[in-house]
């Protein structure tokens, strides 16, 4: 089954994720774990790059979903070109949204996902406002 990703989404940044060795299962092809391991690398990439990383002492990004549809087994050796998508944007929360896709077969989707993030104020263990600064980035 493939999730619906909506049309109207931003792409926000893109990184290459090199397919390791241990990534592969017994079965010869990427776990499945892995792919949302992937979709993590690429998210924290951005919020870093924006300076929007968590901070345990105050507010940051909650992961409150995750998804992915498995089209093709990545295997390695090879390289991931994973492109990160925003959407959907609340007053606390916004849609991502991955696609990843072989550098050697640019174009072709090898798997999607995305995840709903929740700004957090992790004290009060409850969502907070996003800040201006990060709804600019996904608006």
């Amino acid at each position: 089954m493939r999730f619906l990703i909506p049309a109207e989404k931003k792409l926000v940044h893109e990184t290459v994720i090199p397919i390791r060795w241990g990534d592969m299962d017994a079965m010869g092809h990427v776990n499945n774990t892995i792919y949302f391991r992937y979709m993590e690398i690429v998210r924290l990439e951005w919020l870093y790059q924006v300076g929007g990383p968590p901070d345990p002492k105050g507010c940051g990004p909650v992961i409150v979903n995750a998804f992915c549809s498995f089209i093709r087994q990545f295997e390695f050796p090879g390289e991931i070109l994973a492109k990160h998508y925003v959407a959907n944007p609340g007053r606390s929360s916004f849609d991502t949204f991955i696609t990843m896709e072989r550098t050697d077969c640019p174009g072709r989707i090898d798997a999607e996902g995305g995840a709903t993030t929740v700004w957090t104020d992790f004290a009060a263990q409850k969502s907070a406002p996003m800040p201006d600064w990060l709804r600019a980035l996904v608006s």
